[in-house]
């Protein structure tokens, strides 16, 4: 599979799971609303969250699919094989000693995250009970990332991708089952939570019997292998995970702020993921595999020119989306998410923190594409010191920022500290060697920043002429003219990048022709 093909198949999957999870927060606003459960039920779900992007997208991945796929290429697919069954039988011992050791411990660790629910006994202790239920899930979609990497280093990008979908297809039926049967929300939105990881980890077992992939579950032992692999992961979890570290710590002083702060960034960050699931996870995704394949082969020219390809993909898919968001966040929130127990006030609200966490999308993207080089090289020590400052510089602006615009400053903390991020790893990378960005690149990111402020600039006009149809008209109209607006901007930026060079329809063609382990 071609690398731009890669991408595709990544992005397209989660596209779908990404419009799944938009159907299932327009439920849950509508239902769950603002509130105090509300923000009980987000503070306890942050946890799960944070667990899927540190291990199903970040730093399990990037420690073990490196090291999988450098046994492959060295020494066959049965030492591979070997080397994933040593991987999987320690998982499960650890897993299920730390879940245990964590519910015992749960009123801490949400006394940590939620500091501020301390002075609301029944909130905080709704928040402790939530999180006993969903952090099973920690052990669930950790053995499902492991399969998953797997089948990445085997070339099947797909099982893995769609895995997700299988999360919001089960809270949106139990969303929709909720009223009916006279159930709490919340409650239903918790236990929906391990029920998806089961399904999401039988999906894997099937997906890996049929690529010829059957693991068996071995005494568990700590053998070199492993002990590479646990080395790798201790630092790669803080190295992979800062943008969710740095969500933590908004979420945690959002606890401090009028009930309420907690949802409102939470909502916004819903759509804010989107370009950064689809197009910073579809890159990382598909550049992992052929960095690790093309560094274990000392093909150095080949990974730098790997990298300035995903790095040329990530601007032109995740420009644009900074610049809608930015151009037309309340038309975007108010269609989506008001109605119900979710009012208009709520809605402004949370359309001012998507535009404060829009600004740090292409950094995001970029941070994580570059990442990727140091994990392809087995390296996760040297994001983890790049992560540990910027952490320490999203704790000091979000305190600087909470006090003069509340939720909205905790928004833009961690989209400014992206910033620092990608300077950082660039500087590293570059001064290993291998970030040489090719003149290729640099033709073409002033002409893709040019076409998305264009874009951005169409996009905010066609909103105010559409007005009364998004904010007046009823659900129908509203949605159509919010298809209008969205679709106008593709077509815009896309007819905008044909003309100005930013991309051409020849060689995006000839991509998706390419054989496997083609770079450009």
């Amino acid at each position: 599979m071609s690398f731009a093909r890669a991408i595709a198949t990544v992005g397209g999957i989660t596209m779908v799971s990404r419009i799944l999870g938009f159907v299932r927060d327009m439920l849950m606003a509508r239902f769950l609303g603002a509130g105090p459960a509300a923000d009980a039920f987000f503070v306890a779900f942050r946890l799960p969250n944070l667990f899927r992007s540190l291990f199903a997208e970040g730093a399990f991945t990037a420690a073990f699919l490196p090291l999988f796929s450098g046994t492959l290429q060295k020494e066959g697919q049965d030492s591979a094989k070997g080397l994933a069954e040593e991987a999987l039988s320690m998982m499960v011992t650890v897993l299920l000693g730390f879940c245990i050791l964590m519910g015992l411990a749960m009123p801490l660790v949400v006394s940590i995250l939620a500091t501020g629910f301390k002075d609301d006994p029944d909130q905080f202790m709704l928040a402790v009970a939530m999180s006993r239920v969903m952090f099973p899930y920690l052990a669930l979609i950790s053995l499902t990332a492991l399969l998953g990497s797997i089948l990445n280093a085997l070339g099947r990008y797909g099982p893995f991708a769609a895995a997700p979908v299988l999360l919001n297809i089960v809270q949106i039926t139990g969303l929709l089952a909720s009223q009916p049967l006279g159930l709490p929300v919340h409650w239903v939105l918790a236990w929906g939570v391990p029920v998806a990881g089961i399904a999401q980890l039988l999906w894997m077992v099937l997906a890996c019997r049929r690529a010829g992939m059957v693991l068996r579950l071995r005494r568990p032992r700590l053998t070199p292998r492993v002990k590479k692999l646990f080395a790798l992961l201790a630092p790669g979890i803080l190295g992979a995970g800062v943008y969710q570290f740095n969500l933590l710590i908004g979420t945690n002083l959002a606890t401090w702020l009028p009930t309420g702060a907690v949802s409102y960034l939470q909502y916004a960050d819903r759509l804010n993921q989107l370009p950064m699931s689809v197009v910073g996870v579809a890159v990382g995704t598909a550049l992992l595999p052929l960095l690790s394949r093309q560094i274990a082969a000392d093909d150095h020219d080949g990974a730098r020119t790997s990298l300035s390809r995903g790095l040329e993909f990530a601007a032109l898919l995740g420009l644009p989306a900074t610049l809608a968001l930015i151009a037309i966040p309340q038309a975007l929130v108010h269609v989506l998410f008001v109605g119900g127990a979710f009012g208009t006030a709520a809605a402004e609200a949370t359309a001012a923190a998507l535009q404060a966490y829009a600004i740090g999308i292409p950094a995001f993207i970029a941070a994580k594409i570059l990442s990727t080089a140091y994990f392809a090289r087995q390296d996760t020590k040297g994001p983890v010191k790049i992560a540990i400052v910027v952490l320490l510089g999203n704790v000091g602006v979000s305190l600087a920022l909470i006090g003069p615009l509340g939720h909205v400053g905790l928004a833009l903390a961690p989209g400014l500290t992206a910033w620092l991020n990608v300077g950082l790893l660039a500087l590293g990378l570059w001064r290993r060697g291998l970030l040489r960005l090719d003149a290729r690149l640099w033709s073409r990111l002033w002409r893709t920043i040019l076409a998305a402020f264009a874009m951005g600039g169409i996009t905010w006009a066609l909103c105010r002429e559409l007005t009364p149809w998004l904010y007046q008209g009823g659900n129908l109209v509203q949605a159509l003219a919010l298809g209008v607006l969205i679709l106008t901007a593709i077509i815009s930026y896309g007819v905008l990048c044909l003309l100005l060079g930013a991309a051409k329809a020849g060689e995006i063609k000839g991509l998706l022709r390419r054989k496997k382990g083609s770079a450009a």
